[in-house]
C-alpha cells in the first residue's frame, strides 16, 4: 500500500483514464508519479524488446494484455488531461477518456467533458493531439465519427 498523507491507500498508482475523480495528489506529486510510471513503461519495453528497431516504439507485452491501461499512461504522459466524474457519475473535467473498444485488443479515447463545457468543438483539435502522442509509442490512432457526429480515436498497436 501506498501511503499518502499519513494514511494508506489501496493499489497505489493508477493512470487517469477519464472515468474516474480528479486524482487527488497535488499537481507536482501527480507529474512525478506519472514520470516514474512512463519511465518504468519505457524500461519493460527495453528490457522485452527482441525485434529490429527501437523498443520505445513498440508496446510491451504487458501493454498488449492492458491496452486501456498503457493507451492511459501514454496521454497522461505527454501532459493531456484526462476528463473526472464525480461520485455520481457526472463528468467534472473536459478531457480525453479510454475505454476498451469494440474489438480485442483496441482502445476508444473519446474528448469529454461536463455539459456545455464545449468538449464536443475541441474533440478533432485534441483528438488530433491524443493521435500524435501515441504514434511515436508504436500506437496507431484512427480517427472516426460516432453517434451523434461525435469524434473518437480507435486506438491499436501500429502494425
Amino acid at each position: 500500500m501506498a501511503v499518502e498523507g499519513g494514511a494508506e491507500r489501496p493499489g497505489g498508482f493508477e493512470a487517469a483514464t477519464g472515468d474516474g475523480p480528479t486524482p487527488a495528489s497535488a499537481d507536482h506529486e501527480r507529474a512525478a508519479e506519472v514520470r516514474i510510471a512512463f519511465e518504468g513503461l519505457l524500461q519493460i519495453r527495453r528490457l522485452t524488446h527482441t525485434g529490429p528497431g527501437d523498443p520505445a516504439a513498440v508496446p510491451a507485452p504487458w501493454e498488449l494484455r492492458r491496452p486501456v491501461r498503457a493507451v492511459a499512461l501514454a496521454l497522461e504522459a505527454a501532459s493531456l488531461t484526462a476528463s473526472a466524474v464525480d461520485a455520481s457519475g457526472e463528468r467534472t473535467a473536459t478531457g480525453y477518456r479510454v475505454t476498451p473498444g469494440e474489438r480485442a485488443g483496441t482502445v476508444r479515447v473519446e474528448w469529454l467533458g461536463p455539459h456545455g463545457s464545449g468538449a464536443a468543438r475541441q474533440e478533432e483539435r485534441a483528438l488530433t493531439e491524443c493521435a500524435a502522442a501515441l504514434a511515436p509509442l508504436g500506437w496507431e490512432a484512427l480517427l472516426y465519427r460516432g453517434p451523434r457526429r461525435r469524434r473518437f480515436l480507435e486506438v491499436e498497436p501500429a502494425p
